[in-house]
């Protein structure tokens, strides 16, 4: 199924980001150390909490492959979404971390500048982080996969928070660490908005809410539909990267069941031509009420 063969597909992305934040963690924690800059080897215990963000976002795409059972009869997909909800949360830590860090360098600025090279490896993890960002975006695009989108808008916090801690070393350098200060205070804020928008995605998909705007372009498709009266009731949900439907329209009482049939066939044909994945139940009832079906 096209479905499962997606998750797998994300899998790749997540395991990309794990395996980049290992490499950049270990790098800007040597070169931090050696080089006395504290803003990499914050960057670099930064991306330690990335990769339990990315390996929830593995185990939420392993466990939404699984097939339906007896106690989830619509299949594990909302693991997915559950996943980001996670790295929302995780997102939001560190990015309080980076404010609650300015505002103590404030207060406290460093007393011994940095080694220049170490805003380089700073600026090479951005670049890094960047081309996984890249990546994982267009992955979740084409997979439409919450949980990689939400991985991927970590990994370019993690460029953001890099380029920041690039800024501030050099601003260290020449003596004005107060550079520092401002550009972890913005990318502090950042990263907490990217969180918050992760955060109510996800809370919209497991509390079954559904845009309103979905709602009217697919009730302009089941109303064009031929032999469909008038479209009584429409609900919609989504588990991870599949929509389900269900609608109840009024049709013609003198028709047959397969008239009615083929007219929910129609809807099914309609709608998922716009939203592949889709699953559409169609509950027919006869409309009375319509004068054109009186004798």
């Amino acid at each position: 199924m096209e479905l499962y063969t997606n998750l797998r597909k994300g899998e790749k992305g997540a395991w990309i980001s794990i395996g980049a934040y290992v490499f950049l963690s270990a790098l800007k924690l040597s070169f931090g150390y050696a080089g006395s800059s504290e803003a990499l080897k914050a960057d670099g215990l930064n991306n330690l909490t990335d990769i339990i963000a990315s390996v929830a976002v593995l185990i939420g795409l392993r466990i939404s492959q699984k097939p339906p059972d007896e106690n989830h009869h619509y299949g594990h997909l909302r693991a997915e979404t559950i996943a980001s909800l996670l790295a929302s949360f995780i997102m939001a830590i560190i990015g309080l971390q980076v404010l609650l860090g300015a505002v103590r360098n404030f207060f406290s600025p460093a007393e011994a500048a940095p080694s220049l090279y170490t805003a380089g490896i700073a600026f090479f993890s951005a670049l890094v982080m960047y081309f996984v960002y890249r990546y994982n975006m267009k992955l979740s695009r084409q997979i439409k996969s919450s949980a990689v989108r939400a991985a991927a808008y970590d990994n370019r916090s993690d460029a953001l928070v890099s380029i920041g801690a690039g800024i501030g070393i050099i601003g260290a350098v020449l003596g004005a660490p107060i550079i520092d200060v401002v550009t972890a205070f913005i990318v502090g804020l950042i990263i907490i908005k990217t969180a918050l928008d992760i955060f109510k995605e996800a809370v919209l998909t497991l509390t079954d809410g559904f845009n309103e705007e979905e709602v009217e372009t697919m009730s302009v498709l089941v109303r064009k539909v031929p032999g469909v009266s008038i479209l009584r009731d429409f609900k919609g949900r989504n588990h991870g990267n599949v929509m389900f439907i269900d609608l109840t329209i009024g049709v013609n009482p003198s028709l047959n069941v397969i008239e009615s049939h083929w007219i929910t066939e129609e809807i099914e044909r309609k709608i998922q031509k716009v939203k592949p994945n889709c699953v559409v139940l169609v509950h027919i009832e006869p409309d009375y009420q319509n004068p054109d079906w009186s004798d």
